[in-house]
């Protein structure tokens, strides 16, 4: 039946989602589903079943008078979209997953190569120092820039997705759908492992200026961890995010003024903004706050205070969608 039930909805994936056309498509398989139980009862194979149902009510212009939405069938409203095929969504997923890790992995070096120099502070002739203190700096922020390039590369491959009208099955979605539901708890655990380094840092600190009577390690390592710490805390959130979205993305593909934007147990949960500037300014919002956090906190150092921007956003992204959004 699971057969029958794809074939449907890729039947009607592209006509209006309007009542007329729900109910066609809920009586047209009604009729499938009886013709399906009548042949199994008479003795036939599930695939010969299948086969002869499809042969029968697999035609939809044969059959749309009889449904009553002829003039829907013959008539079809909208714009051609290109179809993203299964392999293609789950590559995309794949790939924008692998490329979160590498960008976050960039910005991590970008955030541990002010504090790489320090290692070398009196620890090394001075000349030799600066040198290599300097290498590794440069060399941290090169690699960064190179991680970012090349996963900015690799996405370039999938720019179609969002310069040109697309769409996926039923059977695409509905398995994108329960991959994002079991990836919720992974994501999860990432997120809030990578909050927790970004606001802990401070104990290593504090046991070392307690415990540690080395001024070297004191003064020049413990720095290190502590942007070490931070550094990938703040990848852990961005790779949390990167796989997340992807499958976001391909679950809006579909037009939702089609039966296909409208599968129930697929629907995307985007949230729909009823204002314009509302939109755009919410496209940037979490970037903009982990922007401003990061900043903050790396000019004052007030770790133990910074964070209070996070629950400050919260509440004010909760405020704005219950007031400014509308049903997708």
């Amino acid at each position: 039946m699971e057969a029958l039930r794809n074939y449907l909805e890729n039947m009607f994936a592209n006509l209006p989602n309007t009542p007329e056309v729900q109910r066609a498509k809920s009586e047209l398989f009604q009729m499938m589903e009886d013709k399906y139980t009548s042949l199994i009862e008479e003795g036939k194979k599930e695939n010969e079943a299948i086969g002869i149902v499809i042969s029968e009510f697999g035609n939809l212009n044969e059959i749309a008078d009889s449904l009553g939405i002829s003039n829907v069938v013959e008539h079809p409203q909208g714009i051609e979209r290109r179809h993203v095929s299964k392999e293609e969504a789950h590559h995309y997923v794949i790939e924008k997953s692998h490329c979160s890790f590498l960008t976050g992995l960039g910005v991590f070096f970008c955030i541990i190569s002010p504090a790489l120099p320090s290692l070398f502070e009196d620890a090394l002739p001075e000349q030799l120092e600066d040198a290599l203190g300097g290498a590794a700096f440069f060399g941290s922020i090169a690699i960064a820039v190179a991680l970012f390039i090349y996963s900015a590369s690799k996405m370039k491959n999938w720019s179609f997705l969002k310069r040109y009208p697309c769409s996926i099955d039923y059977q695409t979605a509905d398995e994108l759908y329960k991959a994002q539901k079991l990836n919720n708890s992974t994501k999860t655990l990432h997120f809030i492992i990578g909050v927790l380094l970004c606001i802990l840092w401070l104990i290593p600190v504090s046991i070392s200026d307690a415990l540690v009577e080395s001024s070297y390690l004191a003064d020049n390592v413990m720095p290190c961890i502590m942007f070490l710490m931070v550094g990938i805390g703040v990848m852990l959130i961005i790779f949390s995010l990167g796989k997340d979205k992807a499958y976001t993305t391909l679950l809006g593909l579909n037009d939702q003024k089609t039966v296909a934007g409208n599968y129930e147990s697929t629907k995307s949960r985007e949230v729909v903004y009823s204002n314009e500037t509302i939109a755009n300014i919410m496209s940037v919002y979490w970037p903009t706050v982990r922007c401003v956090y990061l900043i903050w906190s790396f000019l004052t150092f007030d770790w133990l205070i910074t964070w209070i921007i996070w629950p400050v956003a919260a509440v004010i992204h909760s405020l704005v969608k219950k007031n400014f959004t509308e049903v997708a």
